[in-house]
């Protein structure tokens, strides 16, 4: 099944699994990495790239478990697998992956991160602001001056986004950004938290903010997620060509 659906290049996002004292899987949702299938070498085997984070490669244990998602031009497809090789071929990292459990179709496409480059403006929402989000009464108005930034990556449900100053994690922020979809531009106000702030290891000064969407609907949801679809097959038909 893995050789039907699963092609080398096709992206994927991995993440770290733990076991419990009872010995069942537990998925930390913190620890992702994205990388992409190198070779399938088998329904229960394949190859992928190492994944790598600020220009580092991610050792990733031998024996460690991971749950995989698989983003595909038929869809997505998730299932576990462990870690059981490294070694270099043609100059790439690489991991070899064994399957512990059936591949499966996965509907939680909100989830996959996209990477890009985005300009966005936000700004803090105050007491007041919050309660109209949560009577669901949108079209607000910034209380304080609209602050600049860069989105590094979305998805339809929060996005991260990098910039010279820093919000505090449990904040709730307002985030401005156009997104092209369909050949038609669009402006989206969207209520976010703010869940982690990190300073650049490489770029200090620089902080990178990751946060999830409070408020979204799921037609905008949607959109998003037809955006990222979009850009994804761009990118395919770019990497297809002959040079």
């Amino acid at each position: 099944m893995l050789s039907k659906l699963v092609k080398a290049g096709d992206k994927l996002e991995i993440y770290k699994v733990d076991r419990d004292r009872s010995k069942s899987l537990v998925v930390d949702k913190e620890a992702v990495y994205t990388t992409k299938v190198y070779e399938v070498l088998a329904d229960d085997r394949l190859e992928i790239v190492m994944p790598m984070e600020k220009m580092k490669l991610i050792l990733l244990p031998v024996g460690s478990d991971y749950d995989l998602y698989f983003i595909t031009s038929s869809g997505f497809y998730q299932c576990y697998g462990q870690v059981i090789d490294r070694y270099k071929e043609k100059n790439t990292y690489l991991l070899l992956v064994e399957l512990t459990s059936n591949l499966r179709k996965h509907q939680r496409r909100e989830f996959y991160r996209f990477s890009c480059s985005l300009a966005m403006e936000s700004y803090v929402i105050n007491e007041t602001e919050s309660t109209l989000i949560e009577d669901e009464v949108l079209g607000l108005s910034p209380s304080l001056p609209l602050r600049r930034s860069v989105v590094i990556d979305i998805s339809g449900g929060g996005m991260r986004f990098v910039a010279n100053y820093s919000y505090k994690p449990g904040m709730l922020i307002e985030c401005r950004y156009g997104l092209v979809i369909d050949g038609n531009y669009k402006e989206y106000k969207l209520a976010g938290k703010v869940l982690d702030v990190r300073e650049s290891d490489v770029r200090p000064g620089v902080f990178e903010h990751r946060v999830q969407y409070i408020d979204i609907n799921s037609a905008e949801r949607e959109e998003i997620i037809r955006f990222i679809f979009e850009e994804e097959r761009k990118s395919r038909k770019k990497e297809r060509r002959p040079e």
